[in-house]
């Protein structure tokens, strides 16, 4: 799973927020699709840009991260190696492609679990929630002092 890190929430809030707002989409173009919008707002690359580095390689984001090499000079795995060093994994972007992790999709209602990969309002539900996972997890590992201990030995002292 993703790192738990405003960086990584922010680009997922972004990517929705930006869908929302009528950002391009289409499933089948490479740099449109579920994936490629949110490698849009982590690498600044344009659609066009990502689009052209995928068809030097083969298939869709799928078959591309399943034959990605870190030391590879193809653009495409140039591109994954940003993602995976931002804080996604190669896991992340297949189930992003698909709609699939398990842990966001069971944070839905019941009735809204059953998310179509290629409908744009789906994407938005799917990124949108996964931000709010992430962030909750953030959330959870911040520590802070405990202010009225810190006062009790003051006054006490």
């Amino acid at each position: 799973m993703a790192q738990a890190k405003l960086e990584v929430i922010d680009a997922l809030r972004r990517t929705a927020k930006k869908l929302n707002e009528g950002n391009e989409y289409m499933w089948g173009h490479m740099g449109s699709c579920n994936c490629g919008n949110l490698v849009q707002e982590v690498t600044r690359r344009t659609k066009a840009e990502i689009h052209a580095y995928a068809m030097q390689g083969n298939g869709d984001w799928n078959e591309q991260i399943n034959e990605y090499c870190g030391i590879s000079r193809m653009p495409i795995d140039m591109l994954i190696h940003e993602m995976l060093t931002s804080g996604f994994t190669l896991e992340d972007m297949q189930n992003l492609e698909k709609l699939s992790d398990k842990q966001i999709l069971m944070r839905l209602p019941a009735e809204k679990r059953y998310l179509r990969h290629n409908v744009k309002a789906d994407v938005i539900v799917y990124l949108t929630e996964w931000a709010n996972m992430l962030e909750e997890q953030l959330l959870e590992n911040i520590k802070l002092p405990d202010f009225l201990q810190e006062e009790k030995k003051l006054v006490y002292a």
